[in-house]
């Protein structure tokens, strides 16, 4: 059990005069006791007061360390989790609830504590969880370095012309080699055409002469995620490809340029977006300029035009512009961006200079 985490989320549930909270959220029940429990269709819930420690409800199913600092209340298959739990809450009070609990445990704990009053609470816990601590930082910089270094030695397997679902196969060797524990999210490869869906699926295609070629990847390592986006180009690179590279090239430099405490998100990806729409290829960048990042690859808090919160010291993101020409190639570049206590460390060190591959 993190002590300090939780007293972090207890803090912040005081300013909010929300009691108790339940959380049932693996990443963040991972994140407050260092447990992963992956409970399935039985319930998991920690509930945090501010009146009385903390209390992990979990299945006897799921075997649990010796010796744990934190309360555990076990159920069996024939017990009434919810009538466990409902002896736990206070009546009359105001009861924060996880973003991802069922809503059949909802309505049962309701109909079981008809007094209480629901709201949500995960942001208590997701906005605790944007400011990442010392150690978090660190398996942040370890898992990014991994992944620099799975980027490097995917694009050297270019030349082969492997398709798309072989290169991800090659990833997924290439990350057991580096220590990477498994992809955290699927990866994209996508050469030419396929470059322009942002989300695109892997299939049989070979790169040709003249292909952009868009890598997106990311691995675990002891918990944490990586994220990154490099574009290539198989052969020779045309004059627009140039002139599109150069700009999303310019859209990255000029929002990370943005990262400093106290500035908005909202500046990144206006500074991100600014660069693209100037050169008139606004209407073809298509997404948000990045995502928080941290045991899971997408977190709480993005860097959009409509997040106007302050960035802190700790705080990790992608910046990640794109412009995407359907039918033709899509560009896109993408750092892990740490907020330093004086502006901006970027994770990723593989070069962003546009590299035509033989």
């Amino acid at each position: 059990m993190d002590k300090a985490r939780i007293e972090k989320v207890i803090h912040a549930m005081e300013q909010e005069n929300m009691e108790q909270l339940i959380i049932s959220d693996a990443p963040s029940i991972y994140y407050l006791t260092g447990l992963w429990i992956h409970s399935q269709e039985r319930m998991l819930a920690l509930v945090l007061s501010v009146k009385s420690e903390p209390v992990l409800f979990v299945n006897e199913l799921f075997p649990l360390e010796e010796g744990l600092e934190l309360k555990v209340q076990r159920y069996s298959d024939t017990d009434d989790p919810i009538g466990l739990l409902a002896k736990h809450i206070t009546e009359g009070k105001e009861v924060g609830i996880d973003k991802n609990w069922p809503a059949g445990f909802l309505i049962d704990l309701t109909q079981a504590s008809p007094e209480i009053t629901v709201k949500k609470g995960s942001y208590l816990v997701d906005r605790v969880r944007m400011i990442k601590d010392p150690q978090e930082i660190r398996k942040m910089k370890a898992v990014s370095r991994i992944n620099d270094q799975a980027m490097e030695r995917l694009t050297e397997e270019i030349p082969k012309r492997l398709t798309e679902k072989q290169m991800t196969k090659c990833l997924e060797e290439i990350y057991q080699e580096l220590g990477g524990e498994g992809f955290s999210f699927d990866p994209i490869v996508a050469y030419g055409k396929n470059g322009a869906n942002p989300h695109h699926s892997p299939g049989e295609d070979r790169p040709q002469e003249g292909d952009s070629v868009l890598i997106d990847i990311g691995c675990h390592k002891d918990s944490y995620s990586a994220d990154m986006t490099r574009t290539l180009f198989y052969k020779k690179i045309s004059e627009e490809q140039k002139k599109v590279y150069e700009i999303v090239q310019e859209a990255n430099r000029v929002a990370i340029a943005k990262v400093r405490p106290g500035a908005k998100f909202s500046d990144i990806d206006l500074a991100a977006r600014e660069v693209i729409e100037k050169n008139g290829y606004g209407k073809h960048f298509t997404h948000r300029t990045g995502h928080s990042i941290g045991i899971e690859v997408h977190e709480y808090g993005d860097v959009s035009m409509t997040n106007h919160d302050r960035m802190q010291p700790g705080m990790i993101f992608s910046v990640e512009p794109g412009i995407y020409l359907s039918g033709d190639f899509g560009v896109r570049i993408e750092d892990l961006v740490l907020v330093t206590e004086t502006g901006a460390e970027v994770l990723n060190h593989v070069t962003k200079e546009p590299v035509v591959i033989d």
